[in-house]
């Protein structure tokens, strides 16, 4: 598949070529939005990714022009802003999703074959399944040469089953290929659907488990002769190995975090130098000599600095370059004289982020095996650390497993908190993670509850939300909270929170 990616950040443009090329997509790649409609209207794509901000024609501009000319290509846009209005703006401008920088990029990687699932088309003409036959041009489905009549979901739901016939499809996948972005549908909505199309096909001499379960794990379609009962063990043992650790992750890990460390060895110098325009802005505005143009620049290099320490996994050097972004949308600057404060409290950002670069000579100096193997075999569990995940944002979830398990722990992801204990006893978790904000019970109210029941009084609380205000980390800390990390992490930055938290229980325990 191909990828047109429109970004004029450099560091960011390697890392997205480098990733998504390592998943077999075919990119290219434009750093203007005029090169952007040129590339979009002109070549056929799978998917673009679009940053907002773009010299030329900035990505709002672009993503409408595209949906107003008629393209349906799927659009993901890449933004740094994390205000629930600049995502509603993103969407009704004609986006298909939309990602907060810094991103991790399995995060990234899972958005992207979601757009894709939910675009892709089967070229074939007749879908078959033993006596099923399902034909996608007229829409018209029979069994045994009786016709059936199914409404919309449920003629979706059993094409979606025909096209991956040799796939374990979960309720999960379900949800994410056969409902849009903007509609929260629950598992319980995708067993009703099941439910109902079960019966229509029973009543026309289907068997009862044509469509079967797996129980915690999904649904596929029954194999129709003995023939058949070999792939679809197979394809069952392929679906659960598909989650399984791989033993390949790690050496990809640490060849990734080679790569940005080698990436950093080039982009530290452009990074100071862009800090030198920074220096040149302050001493006009020391004598009254800036003016919009120059306003202008410095909002573009703090901003593009702030997309490139945080793509490189520099917390700390992002947030004093989004302050410093922040800062440089000051009117007051534009004055002759500029109040002396603001002036001071500028040049300390910029002092700090250019002592923050300065300093960083590799970006991730622990090997892999140092946070493997014997020493996560803590916290009391002779295997690797069980690690359970409560978020209501699926796609973020199923990015998380993958993501964690080259550090050796054993992930468990929950969208739905209505099976919180359920789940909860049955994992045994060494550490938990929450959401602050999830429907029906929200992260504080189950911290607090956790903390009530003596059994779980101990157990190592994070929480991992958008929500970065002082009020809503001091509550969570309230109810009992061991830790609270805003969003968006680095996968390498979670890991090392989740496996310091389990070290602390450990020393506690000793």
């Amino acid at each position: 598949m191909k990828i047109l990616v429109v970004e004029d950040d450099e560091v960011l443009v390697a890392v997205l070529t480098k990733s998504l090329t390592a998943h077999h997509y075919v990119v290219d790649v434009v750093k203007d939005g005029e090169m952007g409609w040129i590339y979009g209207s002109t070549f056929e794509y799978d998917l673009i990714v679009l940053d907002i901000v773009l010299p030329k024609i900035d990505g709002l501009c672009l993503c409408q022009r595209l949906r107003t000319e008629g393209y349906t290509t799927p659009i993901l846009l890449l933004t740094s802003q994390n205000a629930s209005t600049a995502k509603v703006i993103g969407l009704d401008a004609g986006a298909d999703d939309y990602v907060v920088k810094p991103f991790d990029v399995a995060e990234l990687i899972a958005r992207i074959r979601a757009l894709l699932r939910r675009s892709q088309t089967s070229s074939l003409p007749l879908l078959v399944w033993g006596e099923l036959l399902l034909n996608p041009s007229t829409c018209e489905v029979s069994y045994d040469g009786q016709a059936l009549t199914l409404t919309n979901k449920e003629y979706e739901l059993l094409e979606l089953l025909l096209r991956d016939s040799q796939h374990l499809l979960s309720a999960d996948e379900i949800l994410d290929r056969l409902w849009s972005s903007d509609e929260f549908p629950s598992e319980a909505t995708v067993r009703s659907h099941i439910r109902r199309l079960r019966h229509k096909l029973v009543a026309v001499g289907a068997p009862s488990d044509f469509i079967a379960t797996v129980h915690g794990r999904g649904y596929y379609l029954k194999a129709p002769n003995t023939g058949n009962q070999h792939s679809l063990a197979n394809s069952t043992k392929l679906a659960a190995d598909a989650h399984a650790p791989s033993q390949s992750q790690p050496s990809q890990q640490q060849q990734y975090l080679e790569f940005l460390n080698q990436l950093w060895l080039t982009t530290k110098p452009k990074s100071l130098e862009q800090l030198d325009l920074l220096w040149r802005s302050l001493r006009k505005l020391r004598v009254g000599g800036f003016d919009a143009q120059g306003q202008r620049q410095a909002q573009e290099i703090t901003h593009k600095l702030a997309g490139t320490l945080g793509t490189m996994g520099l917390t700390l050097a992002m947030q004093l370059s989004r302050q410093l972004e922040t800062l440089f949308t000051n009117p007051e600057l534009l004055k002759k004289q500029v109040e002396k404060h603001l002036l001071e409290i500028l040049e300390s950002l910029v002092k700090g982020l250019e002592q923050t670069i300065q300093n960083t000579e590799v970006l991730h100096s622990i090997p892999i095996s140092g946070v493997t193997g014997s020493n996560l075999a803590i916290a009391g569990c002779q295997d690797s650390p069980r690690v359970m995940i409560v978020d209501d944002d699926v796609d973020y979830l199923r990015s998380l497993p993958k993501l964690l398990q080259p550090w050796g722990f054993k992930v468990t992801t929950l969208a739905d908190t209505k099976d919180f204990w359920q789940v909860l006893d049955l994992v045994l978790p060494d550490i938990l993670v929450l959401d602050v904000n999830m429907p029906q019970i929200n992260g504080l109210e189950l911290c607090q509850a956790l903390r009530d029941k003596q059994t779980w009084q101990r157990l190592p609380i994070l929480f991992l939300s958008v929500l970065s205000d002082a009020n809503t980390q001091n509550l969570a800390f309230s109810v009992g909270a061991d830790d609270y990390i805003c969003k968006p992490i680095v996968g390498i930055d979670l890991a090392n929170r989740i496996h310091n938290r389990l070290k602390r229980v450990q020393s506690y325990s000793n």
